[in-house]
């Protein structure tokens, strides 16, 4: 095989990335605290708009702490995105509490306002109001918030947001992951920008981010000694990865840039094709990043289509992957309540995640496009 390899969504740093670390490590702070984890958390701050923000060893560690500030434990429900990866739900398992599926809607393949409000009026009718709901911001697409707000505050349910995904997305004129009372972004290696690995909880409430932090560091409290008198984990970020985090910060619009071009030449040149429908551009009320530029396709396919189209680019070197399959069919999660299905089952069924890293070149593009355009 002679061609280089075109990995889904690799890591694109920085010019100047060893030199910021370098200047972690001068700085003599190569774990946590540093000045460079200072830095790093004020830049997302500045950036998405967010009032506090602490950082941590990743999204799902993010996640984690968000559902223990707001107190969730054994035997409560919380309503959660049934079209994501494992790390949105697991962190609820952590807790000992009950996750609800509530599957995704074509408009933005995020969670369905209509299915929400549906399982909160049943989980309130029994007796077992949902303790928080947690939404997904799927593949750099936006949730369409302002409905699923609403429902959250009629009933006074506290909402994190999973930005894991979406760091660079905005929902009119609002970056993701600040309209609730917690959200998460993550900086793993196949993401918007990386750190190599981690992550971070943002919150309007100085205090809930306080208490993270807290619990992020052991739990130690006051004292000449350590002191312990709450359970913590070790979640902080290490000023080496945040000295990462701030050059890349510093080009993280150009990423998005980069991605949306990417989703752009893909949509152009596959969009015309019979039975292909690119994933939504949501431009009539957002700006998605298009983390991953996704395509679906007609069920005339066959439902083997996406996997042999998989297999096949992979037979040309080209990495693709198939859309995320819906929690409610995973063997873990098959006993769980679920509001929905179908649509997430569709995208799985006939979806495909197509090459999407920031540094691919025309060549690149060319290159997957016709590998694609000989299979469909």
């Amino acid at each position: 095989m002679n061609h280089k390899r075109i990995f889904l969504s690799p890591p694109h740093l920085a010019a100047d990335t060893a030199e910021t670390v370098c200047e972690a490590i001068a700085s003599n702070y190569v774990a946590y605290p540093g000045p460079q984890l200072t830095q790093f958390e004020q830049m997302v701050k500045d950036y998405t708009g967010a009032a506090h923000a602490a950082s941590m060893s990743s999204g799902t560690a993010a996640l984690h702490l968000a559902l223990i500030a707001l107190g969730v434990g054994a035997g409560d429900i919380v309503l959660t995105s049934d079209l994501t990866f494992i790390g949105s739900v697991n962190p609820i398992t952590y807790c000992e509490a009950t996750p609800v599926l509530i599957d995704s809607e074509p408009r933005t393949w995020n969670m369905d306002p209509v299915l929400l409000r549906e399982a909160v009026e049943k989980c309130v009718r029994r007796g077992q109001k949902p303790k928080a709901v947690l939404l997904v911001h799927l593949y750099g697409l936006p949730a369409d918030m302002d409905p699923i707000l609403e429902i959250c505050r009629e009933y006074d349910i506290p909402l994190i947001e999973d930005a894991t995904e979406a760091l660079g997305t905005f929902y009119k004129g609002r970056h993701v992951g600040n309209d609730g009372i917690l959200g998460a972004y993550s900086f793993n290696g196949n993401k918007m920008i990386t750190t190599g690995g981690g992550g971070m909880l943002v919150s309007p409430d100085k205090a809930l981010i306080d208490s993270s932090v807290h619990l992020a560091t052991q739990a130690r409290d006051p004292a000449p000694y350590y002191l312990h008198t709450k359970r913590g984990y070790n979640y902080r970020m290490s000023n080496i990865l945040a000295g990462v985090g701030v050059s890349q910060m510093r080009v993280l619009e150009d990423r998005v840039q980069a991605r949306r071009k990417i989703y752009s030449y893909y949509a152009e040149r596959l969009g015309a094709i019979k039975g292909v429908e690119m994933m939504p551009d949501c431009k009539d009320f957002a700006r998605p990043t298009f983390w991953l530029s996704c395509l679906r396709l007609d069920k005339s396919y066959g439902l083997g289509k996406p996997e042999a189209i998989r297999q096949a680019l992979e037979a040309e070197n080209i990495e693709t992957r198939r859309i995320w399959k819906p929690m409610h069919t995973q063997p873990l999660f098959a006993e769980t309540e679920m509001y929905g299905g179908a649509f997430g089952e569709e995208l799985f069924d006939y979806g495909l995640c197509l090459p999407s890293g920031s540094a691919m070149s025309e060549e690149d593009l060319d290159r997957v496009c016709t590998a694609l355009e000989k299979q469909l």
